[in-house]
């Protein structure tokens, strides 16, 4: 009998978040580590700063994204 071998395929630890702008109620999609500060599209606010690993996200978040 022949034993089969699991390849494990690592999965990634950051994701993509859907979040709304406290100001404006825009919605917008973000990534959880950012490298640069992220702005609304419409008002200009700040959503996400960068930190070297996980951003410090300013918006409120209502979805994670796969």
């Amino acid at each position: 009998m022949v034993k089969k071998r699991k390849i494990l395929i690592p999965q990634p630890t950051s994701k993509f978040l859907r979040v709304r702008c406290p100001d404006c109620g825009n919605e917008q999609i973000i990534f959880n580590k950012p490298a640069i500060v992220v702005r609304c599209l419409v008002c200009g606010r700040v959503l996400a700063r960068p930190t070297g690993g996980k951003g410090i996200i300013e918006a409120k978040i209502i979805k994670e994204l796969d």
